[in-house]
């Protein structure tokens, strides 16, 4: 929950940061406004900056100018009155889920106080979290306590386009953390970062349990191997069940030896001859041609608790398809 992904297309992936805080995908309400924050004091609103509306159908007829005079000040006192409870809570910058008009605009402006509108719900809870503040619904509810605190808010520009982000840093939950994915166009973004994610998967797996095993199909050999030893043991039609296990797992190294441009059945068939004969379970499918099949000295491994969700959801779904006796065809009822 504290490490987030934001993409941004521009740039190489080799321009890609971690930043010690949280990247916003919006910029400031006003050009006008401080691309800077120090010491930011924000109040973190679901309320939208703009007076009332009735919920049903309405129609106001103005007759006069002083009708209309007094609409705008009634108008124009909802306003200060909002921007004057933000001050009042002692905040510096607003950061709004929803929108607010250019008059609004205008007297956040005036009164030095920096706004963010339109932030997703996501990325307000996010910030809430990082920041130790609280979501508040109503103006009435803002106090001191209830704002998040961050050492700098500052608005960051990319080349000479118009994009721009926000970076919180110094946040008073110094965990949370975000990766900023940068890419030449989407695609290459979207990659980087489900690379990342399977990557911090991976990580979390290893902190979950450290017990690892050897990769390039070695584990899967070494279990096919030890099933079809074992189906020689069990008599009846059991064994049909095991050895046709040991040989689906087979199909794992046989397409990582057919991904890799190998032959796929001689491949399989002299890794698995040397693991019988030489005992050592460590033996994979050498993907790198380096003519090296020991995975172990190769260093390439998985975690254990990876393979065994693998193993156990594989399983699973073929027990889910064998219960089943028939299938209806759609084309049977038309």
């Amino acid at each position: 929950e504290l490490i987030k992904m934001q993409g941004k297309v521009g740039g190489t992936l080799e321009d890609t940061t971690l930043i010690k805080g949280i990247v916003l995908d919006k910029d400031f309400s006003h050009p006008q406004m401080p691309k800077e924050v120090k010491d930011a004091k924000m109040c973190i609103l679901t309320c939208p900056f703009e007076p009332p509306k009735p919920k049903t159908k309405h129609k106001l007829d103005i007759k006069s100018a002083e009708a209309y005079r007094k609409l705008y000040e009634a108008e124009q006192k909802y306003f200060t009155d909002m921007v004057q409870k933000v001050k009042d809570s002692g905040a510096n910058m607003v950061i709004c889920q929803w929108g607010f008009d250019d008059e609004a605009n205008h007297l956040l402006l005036q009164n030095n106080l920096p706004a963010v509108r339109w932030v997703g719900g996501v990325e307000i809870e996010l910030l809430a979290i990082a920041t130790g503040g609280r979501i508040v619904p109503r103006f009435e509810d803002l106090s001191e306590e209830k704002l998040g605190k961050a050492g700098k808010v500052k608005e960051i520009a990319f080349g000479t386009t118009r994009d721009r982000m926000l970076v919180v840093e110094d946040c008073h939950n110094t965990r949370a953390v975000t990766v900023l994915v940068r890419g030449g166009n989407k695609m290459i973004v979207e990659e980087g970062k489900r690379s990342l994610h399977d990557a911090m998967c991976v990580t979390r797996n290893l902190i979950r349990d450290n017990r690892v095993v050897y990769g390039g199909g070695s584990a899967e050999i070494a279990c096919s191997i030890a099933v079809a030893d074992h189906a020689d043991e069990v008599g009846g039609i059991q064994q049909y069940a095991l050895r046709a296990f040991a040989d689906a797992l087979d199909d794992i190294p046989m397409a990582l030896a057919e991904n890799s441009g190998m032959q796929p059945i001689a491949m399989l068939s002299t890794v698995k001859a040397r693991q019988i004969k030489e005992e050592n379970p460590h033996l994979g499918i050498d993907a790198m041609a380096s003519q090296q099949a020991d995975m172990k000295q190769e260093r390439v491994f998985e975690t254990l608790i990876g393979k065994q969700q693998q193993m156990q959801l594989a399983t699973q779904l073929v027990k889910m398809v064998l219960k089943i006796d028939d299938v209806i065809s759609p084309a049977g009822f038309q």
